[in-house]
């Protein structure tokens, strides 16, 4: 297949008018190469790689913590066709039997078509402090253990590839300190002082889940996590831009802050992204969802109701470069989790992960 006159996305944040050419859902480095040679006009679109949430509880009436492949398998198909070719469905704070059948249960909804591609899961949860535990259930927030982490991990086929954790917990700097080769730990749902995250940086915790929620504020004598993941130079943070858990003002300091190669893009989303307004569900929880923001009885956010692709618009729409904020969706959460040598950018040998949109960010088309 042949991908023709696009403005095509380049790894050093440029768009060049190109031709893109595919055979066996790889980009292949020439013509010469397909024996596919299906032309597909691009002409006055935008060709973006496909975006990469690795953080996301559920969309489309359905959650991941129920742990239903056919669930799971309508989540990735909703995800899709909103441009997320790439996906990590996010648990919550759980009981250890519950987490091992929700985590067993990705490995049966691997194969869907047409659908995103689960790229890992997002561990969000048991390891928070219950001062910051957010929507998650206090009962179920546990001691970081390695052997919990393991037997989970194992029950997925080694499909972990964050796990968020708060720092300031008893056991959580050992936790760090066995763990940090074996999977991306972040940081988040803490009351953590700056001395204490940054002890974490430097024991190899190097992401921050949701920055600015969950945690405590950056102040000009306590800059908390905050503070120390802007000291930490190999430190990502994540930020959900649906325009209620960050304002604007905030965003465009975030990324000034930390930069085109440290900001990640997240939706953060629950069962109720793409749905109606009405009650729903998020760890056993009812929330509430109205113009899609989404709250517990007592007022508290329970992640969010939108997808990436209009969180990366919404972040577009309040200052922040389009290339930025495409690197925010696309390259930058693909290192996180170490996959940018098979997606997250357009060039030779990597899956034909690709977005066609208009120059005010409509989408078009998902290939």
């Amino acid at each position: 297949m042949i991908i023709k006159n696009g403005a095509v996305f380049e790894e050093d944040g440029t768009f060049r008018i190109r031709d893109i050419y595919i055979e066996d859902h790889k980009i292949a480095g020439s013509r010469e190469a397909l024996l596919d040679t299906t032309e597909l006009d691009a002409s006055g679109l935008l060709v973006l790689p496909g975006l990469i949430d690795i953080h996301s509880h559920g969309a489309f009436g359905h959650d991941f913590s129920e742990g239903d492949p056919a669930g799971l398998r309508k989540i990735l198909k909703y995800e899709r066709s909103c441009g997320i070719t790439s996906y990590c469905p996010t648990s919550m704070t759980l009981p250890f039997e519950q987490l091992e059948k929700i985590f067993s249960s990705v490995r049966e909804a691997m194969d869907v078509q047409d659908g995103a591609v689960v790229r890992g899961i997002n561990m969000e949860g048991p390891f928070l402090d219950p001062m910051k535990k957010g929507a998650h259930v206090e009962e179920y927030i546990h001691r970081p253990d390695p052997d919990f982490f393991r037997e989970l991990n194992g029950a997925s086929g080694n499909m972990v590839k964050l796990v968020t954790l708060a720092p300031n917990v008893e056991g959580a700097m050992e936790f760090i300190d066995e763990m940090h080769d074996e999977v991306c730990i972040s940081l988040g749902h803490t009351a953590a002082d700056y001395e204490t995250a940054s002890q974490a940086m430097k024991r190899g915790a190097h992401h921050v889940t949701h920055l600015f929620n969950a945690m405590e504020p950056f102040a000009h004598r306590e800059p908390g996590l905050i503070g120390a993941a802007a000291d930490d130079p190999q430190c990502m943070v994540e930020l959900i831009c649906d325009g209620y858990h960050i304002h604007p003002a905030a965003v465009r300091t975030a990324f000034r802050l930390f930069g085109s190669q440290r900001m990640i893009l997240i939706s953060d989303s629950m069962m109720a992204a793409g749905m109606e307004n009405g009650c729903y569900e998020l760890g056993g929880q009812e929330v509430m969802v109205k113009e899609k923001k989404a709250v517990l009885k007592d007022g508290t956010l329970a992640g969010s109701a939108t997808n990436l692709y209009d969180c990366m618009r919404k972040a577009v729409s309040f200052g922040i470069p389009l290339a930025d904020a495409v690197f925010a969706a696309t390259r930058n959460p693909a290192k996180s989790i170490g996959i940018y040598d098979q997606t997250g950018s357009i060039c030779p040998g990597k899956e034909a992960d690709l977005l066609l949109v208009t120059k005010d960010l409509e989408l078009k088309q998902v290939i």
